[in-house]
């Protein structure tokens, strides 16, 4: 007869892990699956939005607005200098597919030690409010971000640790995965968004740095997956070191 799994183990976490994945990728295969993950959808587009408007902000431009579109897609908008610097072009570009996989990545560490949980999600949960607040400038924001938020602080004071462990878990993989969604895009080097044609954000960077945008989209994706493999192998050994629930 096998032995059990027990909880808090390591086998246990994988299953989680496993579990937030396949939620992650069939979800929206089922009945009404592709609704219950439409609010995590338009989260993972503004992790996406927020690291360029981030990103703007640390090479010293005026992040402006972030504007969510219905279909889940959206742009952050900078005052960019006429003698803006190739380099600061790059990394603006750059960070917009990198910052799910960061973001993820975190996320996935934070949900391998109990008492990152609840700080997590509600760290997460004020950044929505207060992002909502200053830059999002379209209702599909306006709207989701805050209920996403307050979904996160609910869970947060539910005093149901498993479940605040596995919505780490689920938006860590979520945000991990959403390169997928935006496979096509990351390897194109310009796209529709709102209507109008503009230049994929690994085309930026070809642009600014001249080498193909399906170079810098392979190298992107390389790194996005050492990162979530990293982040992963951490925290199953952080959670193999903590107390039983």
């Amino acid at each position: 007869m096998k032995n059990p799994i027990a909880p808090g183990s390591q086998a246990e976490q994988v299953g989680r892990l496993l579990l937030a994945g396949a939620l992650v990728l069939f979800l929206p295969l089922i009945p009404f699956g592709a609704y219950l993950l439409y609010p995590f959808v338009i989260l993972t587009t503004w992790f996406h939005e927020m690291a360029h408007g981030l990103a703007a902000m640390l090479v010293g431009w005026d992040f402006q607005r972030l504007v969510i579109l219905p279909d889940g897609s959206g742009f952050a908008e900078s005052f960019t200098p006429i003698e803006a610097g190739r380099l600061k072009r790059a990394v603006v570009a750059a960070a917009g597919p990198l910052g799910p996989t960061v973001v993820g990545s975190l996320l996935i560490l934070a949900s391998g030690r109990r008492r990152s949980w609840r700080p997590a999600l509600y760290a997460l949960a004020g950044a929505l409010i207060v992002s909502t607040f200053i830059w999002v400038r379209s209702p599909v924001g306006v709207i989701v971000l805050p209920l996403v938020a307050l979904i996160l602080v609910g869970i947060a004071r539910s005093d149901r640790p498993n479940l605040e462990r596995f919505t780490l878990q689920f938006l860590g993989i979520l945000a991990a995965l959403s390169m997928l969604r935006d496979w096509n895009y990351l390897f194109t080097e310009s796209a529709v968004i709102g209507g109008r044609r503009v230049l994929s954000d690994t085309g930026a960077i070809e642009a600014a740095l001249v080498l193909p945008h399906w170079v810098w989209a392979g190298l992107i994706t390389l790194l996005s997956a050492l990162a979530i493999g990293a982040s992963l192998k951490h925290a199953l050994k952080e959670d193999g070191s903590t107390a039983r629930l």
